[in-house]
């Protein structure tokens, strides 16, 4: 293995920047991870409680505006609602904004990555305008407190997240001989969902050893689990199927709903040789490449195995691999991390995107997102962002990165930094001479940015 610290912040980190020394070696890297987070001291974004506090405030004011539409007071009622989803929809923005402030300082950009690979791999949204900005207090509730911990309690603390059981309906499933439903006639029913993908996505992977059989009595084991917008995440024993289910062929639970076997389970899928597998293979695409090298899998599987899911393990096992620092650079940034780490190579002063408002932030970053094929928060599916580098290879997403990097400087900084001196704080060694040919030969300043961050150096990490 060589090390190579510019390579350490550009394929592990946010990208390189010129106020900020890369890191020194990767047991700092590792050492920063279990350390403090200064990034989301300094950042501060609400937790699952909070924002639940604010989902209910916004229910109790559009439930009284629903209410007056025919009185005298309906105006104010109306008033009142609308003025609170704004102010709530325009706190997501400001969210936004913290978790780019994060990227653009941190020294800990191993930590900020890790963040968003795991927060991808247990994809959540809200399905309306009260949850939706909710996804921010998962990644901050369950996610990020659990990157350097057992896969098993990362696993565990966002299957139970309020955003989680909400997104896969796992809120509305019920026994068929559950306590509910015996006494409701039978109404409502069995929901799958989060149950498959549990299998399919977070532990054993699609082609994992496991039938529809499994995913059924994985179902019926999940029923109970639930969220209220006052307590949270809650075991429901009335809604819990009786008896016990077999999965993989083991029995969990007994003649009584309880909490104890779902867990159990988790933490079984969590050990499976499988789910080693699976989480080795994604890693090693996310941070080297979409075709990795099976040795490198091979040795993060081992990792996995051998320390029972202990994900500290697994990131040395990364870190200490000489494919991981193969000197050319693969993988295209997604949307957001070209976005983040530009604003890191510009250098951008802080207090400069501190004081922009909810209205700059979405047209200046959120919206240019979109156009570039990552709607924030907003995945198609529960499998998240594409890993393959042709999903953003496309030619709309190429045009609005050119758009965002032609434009987006000129607001950013000012003045406007050399470009050949740019090119070399954001590339380092890898600003090649097809990159200072571009740098120079561009007729202004604003436009030689703009091809240095769609060259094909700072594209990719």
């Amino acid at each position: 293995m060589v090390f190579d610290p510019q390579l350490a912040e550009i394929r592990f980190g946010s990208g390189l920047s010129p106020t900020l020394a890369p890191v020194t070696s990767a047991d700092v890297m590792l050492a920063r991870l279990q350390g403090p987070d200064r990034a989301a001291d300094h950042f501060p974004i609400a937790k699952t409680d909070e924002i639940l506090a604010l989902v209910r405030v916004f229910a109790k004011l559009r439930k009284l505006n629903r209410s007056k539409r025919t009185t005298p007071e309906a105006k104010l009622a109306e008033k009142a609602f609308k003025r609170f989803r704004r102010e709530y929809l325009q706190q997501r923005d400001l969210w936004f904004r913290q978790l780019l402030l994060r990227h653009v300082t941190t020294q800990d950009g191993f930590r900020e990555r890790l963040t968003l690979f795991w927060a991808d791999h247990f994809t959540a949204k809200g399905k309306n305008r009260a949850m939706r900005p909710l996804a921010y207090g998962y990644v901050e509730s369950a996610i990020r407190p659990n990157i350097t911990g057992r896969f098993e309690d990362l696993l565990i603390a966002a299957l139970t997240n309020p955003l989680m059981l909400h997104y896969l309906d796992q809120f509305r499933s019920r026994g068929e001989n559950s306590a509910l439903s015996r006494r409701q006639g039978g109404r409502g029913g069995l929901n799958e969902n989060l149950a498959r993908e549990v299998l399919e996505l977070h532990t054993l992977g699609v082609d994992g050893p496991y039938g529809q059989k499994d995913v059924r009595q994985l179902a019926e084991l999940f029923t109970g689990l639930s969220y209220g917008v006052e307590k949270g995440f809650v075991f429901d024993q009335r809604m819990a199927e009786p008896g016990a289910e077999t999965v993989l062929g083991r029995v969990y639970g007994g003649a009584e709903p309880a909490l104890a076997p779902v867990l159990q389970v988790l933490r079984d899928l969590a050990r499976h040789p499988a789910t080693a597998a699976h989480i080795a293979q994604k890693l090693a695409v996310h941070f080297t490449q979409d075709q990795p090298d099976p040795d490198l899998v091979a040795d993060l599987t081992t990792a996995y195995h051998d320390s029972g899911g202990d994900l500290l393990e697994v990131y040395t096992a990364l870190l200490s691999h000489a494919t991981s620092w193969q000197p050319e650079l693969r993988n295209v940034k997604p949307p957001f991390d070209f976005l983040a780490s530009a604003c890191r190579g510009l250098g951008v002063a802080p207090a400069l995107l501190a004081g922009w408002t909810p209205k700059q932030i979405r047209r200046g970053f959120i919206a240019p997102l979109k156009l570039m094929g990552q709607d924030w928060q907003s995945p198609v599916g529960p499998d998240g962002w594409a890993e393959a580098d042709a999903a953003w290879i496309t030619p709309q997403g190429l045009s609005a990165r050119l758009r965002w990097a032609m434009a987006a400087p000129q607001r950013l900084v000012e003045p406007l930094p050399d470009p050949l001196g740019f090119a070399q704080q954001c590339l380092g060694a890898r600003a090649n001479p097809g990159v200072q040919f571009v740098a120079s030969a561009a007729e202004t300043r604003g436009e030689a940015l703009g091809l240095v961050l769609c060259s094909p150096a700072f594209q990719r990490r």
